[in-house]
């Protein structure tokens, strides 16, 4: 049994749909258990990460996938307040070796979504941690899966709040390939 864990944030809604197909994937995988855990305004006290009940729900996960919308071309601060609370378990090298993967929504095409994808898997690769990148190649996709193009991570757009069922899907191979590449790893 491998234990897969989504940490997000989401402002909108999107993201936590985002988080709710890739967890879904994940689960379809035998094997696999799946906690999400959702950044809340609430863990963020005088700008800082607190909720260090959080952090420990992650140690013995074997697989982690990080969330964001992208806002003004990176991750939201909630986001970043977490991952600036992790300095000691990347100090500890507490998550080194365990599989990574992200994904972001923004409202513009563009919007430099990737920059949030980059954050993610640099945040990932400063724990040690090992990439699982998106592997279905843009345009190629008899689904359409991957309609953006990114290789790194999921990159989803809606400008209206509503979300394009090729995101969901894409989402939710993310989630199974990240639970098919732990469980490699794992065993």
């Amino acid at each position: 049994m491998i234990k897969l864990a989504i940490i997000f944030h989401s402002v909108t809604g999107t993201t936590k749909q985002l988080a709710s197909s890739v967890a879904a994937g994940a689960s379809s995988v035998t094997g696999t258990e799946v906690i999400e855990v959702e950044i809340v305004g609430a863990d963020i006290i005088e700008g800082r990460f607190n909720n260090f009940a959080l952090l420990e729900k992650l140690t013995d996960a074997d697989a982690m996938i990080f969330g964001s919308p992208t806002f003004m071309g990176s991750v939201s601060a909630q986001f970043k307040a977490f991952a600036d609370a992790t300095g000691e378990l990347w100090a500890e090298k507490a998550w080194s070796d365990k599989v990574a993967a992200g994904f972001t929504i923004g409202s513009n095409l563009s919007g430099d979504q990737l920059h949030t994808i980059q954050y993610l898997q640099v945040f990932a690769n400063q724990h040690g941690m090992l990439w699982a990148s998106l592997d279905i190649p843009g345009n190629c996709d008899p689904q359409n899966r991957n309609r953006l193009g990114a290789q790194s991570g999921l990159i989803a757009h809606s400008k209206d709040g509503v979300l394009n069922d090729t995101d969901l899907m894409t989402a939710h191979y993310l989630g199974q390939r990240v639970a098919h590449v732990a469980k490699k790893f794992s065993g």
